[in-house]
């Protein structure tokens, strides 16, 4: 193999590498956001972060299963 196809097959591995990562992030922040969807928040319209959302949603669940 010459250099220039082993610079173009790297090339090739990390532009799927990087379709892959921001497809992973699509669905990690759709999923995200239909959490928070169901979260009850006050004022409606705070945006919690993520890591916000996922411990709300810990603590909402604990809550819940303590009454």
């Amino acid at each position: 193999r010459t250099e220039a196809l082993l610079h173009t097959l790297k090339r090739s591995r990390r532009v799927k590498a990087n379709d892959r990562e921001r497809n992973r992030m699509h669905h990690l922040n759709a999923a995200l956001d239909e959490l928070r969807s169901v979260l009850p928040t006050f004022p409606d319209d705070t945006k919690l972060t993520k890591i916000e959302t996922l411990r709300f949603a810990y603590n909402y669940i604990w809550a819940l299963s303590e009454t």
